[in-house]
């Protein structure tokens, strides 16, 4: 991962449980959830890269954002916050993409982007040329626009090093 600057996760599902249940922002849920090994996998990767999470965040804009991941416990491993409410994309529009790394002022093969929705987090990241880490249950799809497939956040401990 030498040519690797930033890493972008996804939120929901990714980093902290998406109740469906539960309506309006993340951070005012009666309930919040950090997904197993998630602490653990950020104090590793935002030792030594940039980390952001991407949103679409139907509910919340970066600051409400920014509250979940805090009172998760997790906000800590994170210098920028983006959703689709400030970048004026949503995540199916590869200049969601372009947008964040515009603003971070990177190239697009210097990120790598996570996530647990391949339509979403993985399509158009692959799109404008990042990295995907794409998290994924089912063996029985072609995901080939992931440059890796991993089944849990803790299978990422097992491969980062050799990405």
């Amino acid at each position: 991962m030498n040519d690797i600057k930033v890493v972008i996760f996804d939120w929901g599902d990714t980093l902290m449980k998406d109740f469906k249940n539960y309506d309006g922002p993340m951070y005012n849920w009666p309930h919040i959830e950090v997904l197993p090994k998630v602490e653990k996998i950020l104090s590793k990767v935002s030792s030594s890269y940039e980390c952001c999470v991407a949103s679409n965040a139907g509910c919340s804009d970066a600051e409400l954002m920014k509250l979940a991941l805090k009172r998760g416990g997790i906000s800590k491993y994170f210098q920028y916050f983006f959703t689709s409410k400030e970048l004026k994309y949503n995540k199916l529009d590869y200049n969601f993409y372009l947008e964040i790394t515009r603003r971070l002022k990177v190239k697009s093969n210097e990120c790598v982007m996570i996530g647990n929705d391949y339509i979403n987090d993985i399509i158009p990241a692959k799109e404008v040329g990042m990295k995907t880490i794409f998290i994924s249950t089912d063996d029985n799809v072609n995901y080939n626009k992931a440059d890796y497939i991993i089944r849990s956040m803790e299978d990422l401990l097992v491969i980062w090093d050799k990405i």
